[in-house]
């Protein structure tokens, strides 16, 4: 018994470690994306002031005003800074997202964290940055760039905290009874379990389905019922 032991727990363990390992990759790949943003920013910045710097040395005072208003636009277009309203959701969904704006998937928005929501920001952290992982690297399967999508609605619904993710993909998922099966082989299913774990713990639910190239996880959990009432 002591030998199954043993052996069953250093399984376990590797497994861990193997999450862990991806884990560390991705945030790895995270910074060094928001560091190559932040380069790619301050490097338009000097550009900008060199521009303006000279206008106002020739006392153009017109086609300054004119870069202005040309910059103003074009910083309002770039600007797709999603905000929920809870600074943790932000720093985890941006993050996400300028991951998979990287890979030449097509985003689509809407988020808002309600009041009452009763996760801890780490929970609320765990179950959207695993959903955006999954959607990501289900995306960069699909051979065609065109056909990337994601589609994520944060908010609330009938009382409830509702979150739902929408992808492409490209092939069919492996389902087992109501569950899906992880495709990153063995000793990388701890993100959907985490996943699961965390809603299960609040009374709330999980629904994944499938369809030809889509692929959609949605999940409910009941908001505080003071807060509900308080909006009433």
């Amino acid at each position: 018994m002591a030998l199954f032991d043993r052996i069953f727990h250093k399984k376990i363990d590797e497994r861990l470690a193997a999450y862990q390992s991806e884990l560390i990759e991705k945030h790895c790949e995270e910074v060094q994306n928001i560091y190559a943003t932040m380069r790619g920013w301050r490097h338009d910045y000097k550009n900008h002031i060199s521009v303006m710097q000279a206008a106002l040395r020739m006392n153009r005072l017109d086609e300054l005003d004119a870069y202005l208003g040309e910059l103003t636009v074009d910083l309002n277009t770039v600007d797709t800074v999603v905000k929920t309203g809870n600074v943790m959701a932000d720093a985890i969904l941006n993050s996400k997202l300028a991951l998979a704006k990287k890979r030449d998937v097509r985003l689509d928005v809407t988020a808002a964290i309600p009041e009452g929501v009763p996760l801890s920001d780490v929970e609320l952290c765990v179950i959207v940055g695993n959903l955006l992982d999954n959607a990501t690297e289900a995306c960069a399967a699909v051979g065609d760039p065109a056909e990337r999508f994601i589609r994520v609605y944060i908010g609330a619904f009938k009382e409830q905290f509702y979150l739902c993710v929408t992808n492409s993909m490209s092939g069919a998922r492996d389902r087992r009874g109501k569950t899906y099966r992880t495709t990153k082989g063995e000793g990388h299913g701890f993100g959907l379990a985490r996943v699961d774990g965390v809603v299960k713990k609040y009374g709330g639910y999980v629904n994944r389905r499938h369809e030809e190239g889509v692929f959609g996880t949605e999940i409910m959990i009941p908001l505080r019922r003071s807060a509900v009432r308080a909006e009433k």
